[in-house]
């Protein structure tokens, strides 16, 4: 038997509201047009007398609830009714915040706020509250892949908090690169000299925690599952496998050092004194005095080259720079003046010095005092013999010199420890037999590392990659988040970092993970849509199996069954809707946010005729950036244009084209669509949907033609949280093209 559904509405008249509107009218407009069956107002709605009308309201039967008051941003924790269907209108940053208080604008003012309660209402009719889908119980087992610094912190952070967790490490030990440094750089003050590392005690703690579980000699054979009941089967090097079930994982495989063999100016390869920064950690740790590898000589004279195959477009060097480096070369310097003696000459040859982090300019200050010298220059070679000899360009006088070394340590990158990219793999599956593209990807394929993660995904084995071979996640809006949900990456592996960076960031992807497999555990979604319960679904007799959605999901959340349609993953979703946007024939819905609930808000404006010369601009605004700038323009006092009528969208790779076409056909006048930061330097919290809504909006042209329509009317742009000036402005750009170009033909 169908639930029976009453739709209630709450007005708020307080922040200005009832000053600046009339609410007796959105009362009768939300009761008239809205189909409200009740409509209550209050002065304060969100203090503890609203909230609890509200709450009466729901246990007298309320199943459908209309709040009009402020942005759907702001008092959240007030609003929280997950026992209803809930829509929010925004009167106070949507309306009267970006509406100048004079006489002549009430009347344009008050349309838009009974326009906004109209379209609430519209939502709230055509949504349902979200209910979990019962996939799974709660799974607190947490897996970390690698068992250096980043990987030993991450289960550290886990198992205090109270979780389970397995660490799975290829080789014979705890500890990874970190193991074999002598000192690391101090993250403490005053920053003055190299501290210990610390490993050995971290490996104690791990080994002696009981709620962790160590694999060494162990890989992944395969992993399958979704956050809350990941399947992972581990495989020793004797051949015996472990199977396992975990509620979400941390890849934390590390980074591996640049090989400078091929840059035949340094003589790596000829000469045993041309040394790594690594191999150096390796003579200091020896313990006594450093010693020349070659005849075992005690070191006076150390040359520390810098910035070694980084920051090149060169062929086989690294094009950016691994950022620790000059640190690093700081914290040699002072060992050999530990280690060697004060008269031991140490010179760091730089081209741009780097000292990022807590350590930086107190660190290097305390060098100078030590008498290390910095040298800024460009070395063209080292050559080699009994003395090495290093030539470089001195860039202060601007001219060619050399000094002579005992030993020369060479400034390598970090390159990640991740695994082929699945990208690549899906481009080498879909690439035609016999094709120049096919030969190309097969060849990247068979010199691409062995799979880490070895994903049962359609989607490939293992984490996508951003630029230059690092995991996916992104530095601004979501790091340590990648585009399989409930796996998080941490790390070198994610982006170069000393190692104070690699335990905070072990740190906050350890509380990611638990973050996932908690809310696994209860159906609901994680970053950035966390505690959402709402999932896709299709109708499948209207679905015509054209695997778009399958293919255009940025979190591998859909397969297809034996005939094709679709099988959503609901733990994997991250509610996006992107997979919404792509479906041609408009059959994948979810409870909440539907072609229906934005539909119908749309068709719900008043729209005046074309004698009213009032015309209605259409606002499609991304939930993470573009409709919070526009919150934030609300707060500043920036004036938005009366006709507009905004609509937050939950990514705009969610945009169906029949919102676009509806919205022209109704009479709108201009359509703005506002959606994140595409490309390398994406800041789409849902990765790819901004750049797949701009691929759409560019065959908008012929829809537009169609309709004897200028294409002017539909702009699409690129907005982000900070745009605070520029997003108003686009909107009030496209009222000003509407005024130029006239008013759509298809109003009524």
């Amino acid at each position: 038997m169908a639930e029976e559904k009453k739709f209630v509405g709450f007005i708020c008249t307080g922040c200005g509201i009832g000053e600046r509107l009339d609410a007796g009218q959105l009362e009768t407009t939300a009761k008239r047009d809205g189909k409200m069956q009740d409509v209550k107002q209050h002065e304060m709605l969100c203090n503890a007398e609203g909230v609890k009308m509200i709450q009466d309201e729901i246990g007298g039967g309320a199943t459908h609830i209309m709040i009009a008051a402020c942005s759907r941003r702001a008092k959240v924790e007030a609003f929280n009714f997950t026992e209803v269907a809930m829509t929010r209108a925004n009167l106070r940053e949507g309306v009267i915040w970006v509406r100048p208080d004079t006489d002549e604008n009430r009347e344009t003012t008050q349309e838009m706020a009974d326009d906004y309660i109209r379209m609430a209402c519209a939502e709230a009719r055509f949504m349902t509250k979200p209910t979990p889908s019962g996939e799974q119980e709660l799974n607190k087992h947490i897996l970390v892949v690698g068992g250096g610094v980043t990987g030993m912190t991450a289960a550290l952070e886990a198992s205090a908090a109270g979780y389970p967790v397995t660490i799975v490490e290829k080789s014979g030990a705890l500890g990874g690169n970190a193991a074999n440094w002598y000192k690391s750089i101090p993250s403490r003050a005053p920053y003055a000299e190299p501290q210990d590392t610390g490993i050995e005690g971290m490996i104690e703690l791990v080994n002696n925690n009981d709620r962790i579980t160590v694999h060494l000699n162990s890989t992944l054979a395969s992993t399958d599952g979704a956050p809350g009941r990941f399947k992972a089967t581990i495989a020793e090097e004797s051949g015996a496998t472990t199977e396992a079930e975990f509620g979400a994982i941390v890849q934390a495989t590390g980074y591996k050092p640049y090989d400078p063999s091929e840059l035949t100016q340094y003589h790596y390869k000829d000469s045993p004194d041309v040394v790594t920064n690594w191999e150096f950690e390796a003579l200091a740790k020896a313990g006594g005095p450093i010693k020349r590898p070659s005849d075992g000589k005690e070191v006076k004279a150390v040359a520390f080259v810098q910035n070694v195959g980084q920051t090149s477009k060169d062929s086989g060097k690294l094009p950016y720079h691994s950022g620790a480096g000059d640190l690093i070369a700081i914290k040699q310097a002072m060992y050999c003046k530990a280690l060697n003696g004060a008269d031991c000459d140490a010179t760091i040859l730089f081209n741009n010095l780097r000292t990022p982090g807590a350590a930086g300019e107190d660190f290097y200050r305390s060098a100078q005092e030590k008498m290390i010298t910095f040298s800024k220059g460009d070395v063209s070679e080292v050559v080699p013999g009994g003395e090495l000899e290093v030539k470089f360009k001195d860039l202060i006088l601007n001219e060619d010199t050399a000094m002579k070394a005992d030993l020369v340590v060479l400034d390598v990158g970090m390159m990640p420890n991740s695994g082929p990219d699945p990208y690549a793999q899906l481009a080498f599956e879909e690439a035609e037999e016999g094709s120049e593209e096919k030969e190309t990807l097969r060849q990247a394929l068979e010199v691409a590392p062995p799979s880490i993660l070895n994903l049962k995904y359609r989607q490939g084995t293992d984490l996508p990659h951003l630029r230059h071979g690092f995991n996916d996640s992104h530095f601004i809006c979501f790091p340590y988040e990648t585009r399989r949900t409930g796996i998080y990456a941490a790390g070198p592996v994610r982006r170069p970092m000393d190692m104070r960076q690699a335990q905070d960031d072990a740190a906050g992807a350890a509380m990611k993970a638990i973050q996932a497999a908690e809310n696994a555990g209860k159906g609901m979604a994680a970053h950035p849509r966390a505690g959402d319960l709402s999932y896709p679904s299709f109708r499948k007799e209207g679905c015509t199996q054209c695997k778009r959605c399958t293919v255009e999901c940025p979190f591998g959340a859909i397969n297809e069954d034996e005939q094709g349609y679709p099988v959503y993953n609901e733990a994997r979703c991250r509610r996006c809707g992107t997979c919404m946007g792509a479906c041609p024939v408009r059959v994948i819905s979810f409870e909440n946010y539907s072609i229906d609930t934005v539909g119908q808000q749309l068709k719900n404006v008043d729209m005046p005729d074309e004698f009213s010369e009032k015309p209605r601009i259409l606002v499609l605004a991304c939930e993470n950036d573009a409709y919070p700038a526009l919150d934030q323009a609300g707060m500043s006092g920036i004036e938005i244009n009366p006709w507009a009528r905004v609509i937050p969208v939950r990514c705009l790779g969610s945009v169906s084209l029949s919102w676009i076409t509806d919205s022209l056909n109704s009479g709108y006048d201009g359509i703005v669509l506002m959606g994140c930061q595409k490309g390398d330097d994406y800041q789409c919290h849902f990765v790819r949907g901004s750049a797949m809504a701009h691929e759409r909006m560019s065959k908008v042209g012929d829809t537009l033609q169609s309709l004897n329509l200028e294409p002017e009317r539909v702009e699409v742009y690129e907005v982000a949280i900070t745009d605070v000036e520029r997003a108003p402005k686009l909107i009030n750009d496209m009222a000003e093209t509407v005024e130029k170009i006239g008013m759509s033909p298809f109003k009524f």
